[in-house]
């Protein structure tokens, strides 16, 4: 499991709440001013995720009105960008001048070094708590033009299309589900998370140019790899879809995988071959026929799947699910092998 530390202020009586949010906060490496209007009751939890290169914080509260004054800044300056995303609940986002409304599904981007204020309250205040993804990056880690980043100060960016659902969902996906990952990944996922957010300013700075040629292409391999998952039962999904649902030529989506030690047609088979192996072995499944399962994810043809399934673990898939016990362990670290070499 990831790492994760949380402060829940409910194991507190309600008069003692705000009190231990205002110790958090005033312990942060960039604290705030904050003021609420349930301070008499301020039911609240913060879960911190450290990713090396990036840490994620996932807020939840009634309500909150936060400020970062210059003599907070002169106090400590851990030279901070904040990317945040609102799950929930509305805000606004304020910056150099520039102000914006923020609703759910949105990001705004503010500079930790910098004066601002920040608003988030819930849409139903006593019956719903605003919620926020927060994406801490050090200055040192964006790898963008310093003086380009001023015009992103306080603004809004989609969190609902291209780059922003995709950088969304894997900061939903990781918050949420610490369990599915192991703290040796930690890393590995922080420099992903770092690629999505440096695509997306980039975009919205109308200046991808400026974002390494490296880091757009393991946001590219991320993005493409996310709508392979999202397709694996569409039997139609294949390198030339996807080239043109991603504006890319064949070509280039070939060359992306060749630094991935794959092809983009084993990417897809093995994957495939991972979930009807997942399938099979599922006692909630063991109605279902086999060329069902096969069927799901995008195999249509019944001969060709037991042949790929048999090269790929040595067995039929009727071996599989009748679940040989040594041939099965034989499988069972094939496939740990398999999906060891796709995560790298």
């Amino acid at each position: 499991m990831l790492p994760r530390n949380t402060i829940d202020t409910t194991v507190l009586p309600p008069a003692e709440r705000f009190g231990m949010w205002l110790d958090l906060v005033a312990r942060t490496s960039a604290p705030l001013r904050v003021e609420s209007a349930h301070a008499a009751d301020f039911a609240a939890r913060a879960d911190f995720t450290d990713l090396g290169a990036i840490q994620l914080v996932e807020y939840r509260y009634p309500s909150l009105d936060a400020t970062r004054t210059n003599k907070l800044i002169r106090q400590s300056d851990p030279e901070l960008y904040i990317l945040a995303f609102t799950t929930s609940g509305i805000g606004t986002s304020s910056q150099d001048g520039r102000r914006s409304e923020i609703l759910a599904g949105e990001f705004t981007f503010y500079d930790a070094s910098r004066p601002h204020d920040v608003c988030h309250h819930a849409n139903e205040p006593g019956r719903t708590r605003a919620t926020s993804i927060i994406t801490l990056i050090p200055h040192s880690a964006l790898p963008l033009p310093p003086k380009r980043m001023a015009a992103l100060y306080g603004g809004r960016m989609s969190g609902s299309e291209g780059l922003g659902a995709l950088l969304a969902q894997f900061l939903i996906q990781v918050t949420g589900h610490p369990e599915q990952y192991h703290a040796a990944d930690a890393g590995r996922l922080g420099t992903v998370g770092l690629d999505l957010a440096t695509t997306l300013l980039g975009r919205n700075l109308v200046a991808e140019d400026a974002v390494p040629t490296e880091v757009r292409r393991r946001a590219l391999v991320t993005q493409v790899q996310a709508y392979v998952h999202r397709h694996l039962g569409d039997a139609t999904l294949g390198p030339q879809t996807i080239a043109d649902t991603h504006h890319i030529s064949l070509r280039t989506l070939h060359r992306l995988f060749e630094t991935e030690n794959t092809t983009v047609a084993a990417y897809i088979r093995d994957l495939r071959l991972a979930r009807c192996r997942r399938d099979l072995t599922d006692p909630a499944l063991r109605a279902q026929p086999v060329q069902v399962i096969a069927a799901r994810w995008g195999f249509g043809d019944k001969a060709h799947f037991s042949r790929a399934f048999r090269a790929a673990y040595g067995m039929s898939p009727q071996a599989c699910r009748d679940g040989d016990p040594v041939t099965a362990r034989d499988v069972n670290d094939l496939a740990s092998r398999v999906n060891s070499a796709q995560a790298d």
